[in-house]
């Protein structure tokens, strides 16, 4: 679930007034062209019984560039570049490569820091819980393993989101410390396997 994330997420702009959650998402898209955030996330079995936490933070720059960066309990990156998502383990010391546009789809990621959101999703506001104004997004292809996202926003900030994927597995991330439009380096968004990785291209 981590690769689909791969992004992957952030706080967003203008006090303009929203009234749902896809006005706030459709906002988040045109206003926000990078952010940075900490994260936590749960991942939740399809029976609801089993539950994983992990927890670290996220960077992007639109179009198509972001950064995870797992702390806890295991250290783990997912950074896209533009043209290539990297995907590495740190404790097996592996890194995982992918093109990009088969990497990132119609997957979260895309809905973030993404370009064409109407393009790539069906969107629909739902009411509000949590305290959130929420929009849910379906992927308008099938061929992924989404089933799918809820976007969920405080005021003018991301605060949340939940994927269900085709197995009916959860996964719900909260977002806090979120700065928006955040100028980063031209080479934040790099990445070079370590010496001596074993590197996968797929």
């Amino acid at each position: 679930m981590k690769t689909l994330l791969a992004a992957g997420l952030l706080t967003l702009g203008a006090g303009v007034a929203r009234s749902d959650g896809v006005d706030a998402l459709r906002a988040f898209a045109r206003d926000v062209q990078s952010a940075r955030a900490q994260f936590t996330q749960v991942v939740t079995s399809p029976d609801g019984v089993r539950k994983k936490q992990s927890s670290g933070r996220f960077e992007f720059a639109r179009p198509d560039r972001f950064r995870f960066v797992y702390d806890k309990p295991f250290e783990q990156q997912i950074v896209a570049d533009g043209q290539k998502v990297w995907l590495y383990d740190v404790d097996l010391n592996q890194v995982t490569v992918r093109p990009m546009a088969g990497a990132l789809g119609t997957t979260p990621a895309a809905l973030l820091a993404g370009a064409a959101i109407d393009k790539e999703f069906d969107l629909k506001a739902q009411a509000a819980s949590d305290g959130l104004q929420w929009a849910q997004a379906v992927p308008r292809s099938k061929e992924g393993s989404i089933q799918t996202i809820r976007v969920g926003f405080a005021g003018a900030q991301l605060a949340a989101l939940e994927i269900v994927d085709t197995f009916g597995q959860r996964s719900q991330l909260r977002f806090t410390a979120v700065e928006s439009n955040v100028r980063f380096a031209d080479d934040a968004f790099r990445f070079s396997p370590p010496k001596g990785a074993d590197v996968i291209q797929q």
